[in-house]
């Protein structure tokens, strides 16, 4: 599958599109999108994308099953704005489990606690090595505890391989500053080969909101690397340092 060019009319001609569909279900259902402009960046570009290659609005948050449209059917795969979050996700949490759709008091309360982080936060890591070790040993990470470990890893405390798995346009748009190798989730099995010197060494992976870097994760234990952990909640929730390109 070959990446898509994030620059392309038909790639902008689709953007656009689905920017206004999502406006449509805001609308339709009371919405609003989140806060973060960057969460929704990523998600209209995923839907975009897969709105390109299958034909639907996959949701860009979970691995697409099946190979031909009759096996994507049947595997029941999430299609934008899926059951999942209608029914049980936004009005329990608030929010989609991609995080796009909102509900207006999910977004009130979300940007009040954004001001005040921006204006309190103060993020204290200092590891010990033992401290870096054990926490290198968890199976899922929150976003500070794998800022604190790519800074035990800048001391060279420890050693581990960063490894997005989100897609090629995903990374250009914004990856973590530390990343060793992008093995996107839609051409897993191939470029997995790719890493496979890695299998002793402690590989953590991330993707969007932590979902196909979940399955990920169990797929590479599957396949003997001996250590895989995941960011649990994807680089949204990720407050150090990212780039693009």
């Amino acid at each position: 599958m070959q990446p898509i060019d994030m620059n392309s009319p038909e790639f902008l001609a689709e953007m656009e599109k689905t920017e206004t569909f999502v406006e449509k279900v805001n609308k339709q259902f009371g919405f609003v999108q989140n806060p973060n402009e960057e969460v929704n960046e990523g998600v209209v570009m995923g839907l975009a994308r897969n709105r390109i290659i299958y034909g639907k609005r996959f949701c860009p948050c979970f691995m697409v099953i099946g190979e031909t449209k009759e096996e994507r059917k049947a595997a029941d795969n999430r299609i934008c704005p899926c059951k999942p979050a209608l029914e049980k996700e936004i009005p329990e949490d608030g929010l989609c489990h991609c995080g796009i759709f909102c509900t207006p008091e999910y977004a009130a309360a979300q940007r009040a606690k954004d001001e005040v982080e921006e204006i309190v936060h103060q993020h204290s890591k200092g590891l010990t090595h033992e401290q870096a070790e054990v926490l290198l040993r968890q199976e899922q990470l929150d976003g500070d505890e794998l800022e604190a470990l790519l800074e035990a890893r800048e001391l060279k405390m420890i050693d581990f391989a960063l490894i997005d798995v989100r897609e090629h346009m995903e990374y250009q748009m914004g990856h973590i500053v530390g990343t060793d190798a992008l093995v996107p989730t839609s051409q897993f099995y191939a470029k997995v080969e790719d890493i496979a010197d890695k299998k002793e060494t402690p590989v953590i992976v991330y993707c969007h909101t932590g979902s196909r870097s979940y399955q990920v994760q169990h797929a590479m234990k599957s396949l003997g690397f001996v250590q895989v952990s995941n960011l649990q909640y994807g680089i949204i929730s990720f407050n150090g340092e990212t780039q693009r390109g």
